[in-house]
């Protein structure tokens, strides 16, 4: 980087997002719907958080793109452990910030109904 001094600061969310399954037997990451993804500003293989409000964990891994309009959420690999169909989950992303820009800076975030459908972006 340069001189400038940098903070980590949330860049998106989906929220209350619920788990729709959780495959053991992948290798690993989180499946969320492209439609989702677009509208949070995900990437795929990007890394995220999720933390689950029913259990309280708190997970690192990256983002696989699901089919778009299904609403898929799910917990890949050894995530699977962590969350099961039906919690509600946060995912987030985060980011660098240059400092001078970080109290003025805005993330995207994504509420979803029951069914991981869209029902505002703010």
């Amino acid at each position: 980087m340069n001189d400038k001094n940098y903070i980590h600061m949330f860049r998106s969310k989906i929220h209350r997002a619920t788990i729709t399954e959780a495959d053991l037997e992948y290798e690993g990451s989180i499946t969320i719907d492209e439609d989702l993804m677009m509208a949070a500003g995900l990437y795929e293989f990007e890394k995220v958080h999720v933390l689950n409000l029913n259990t309280g964990s708190r997970i690192e891994t990256y983002v696989i793109k699901g089919e778009r309009g299904s609403g898929t959420i799910c917990l890949n690999g050894a995530a699977a452990r962590l969350g099961a169909k039906g919690d509600q989950v946060i995912i987030i992303a985060y980011c660098l910030v240059p400092q001078e820009e970080a109290s003025s800076f805005k993330p995207r975030i994504v509420l979803v109904d029951k069914d991981n459908k869209i029902i505002n972006e703010i």
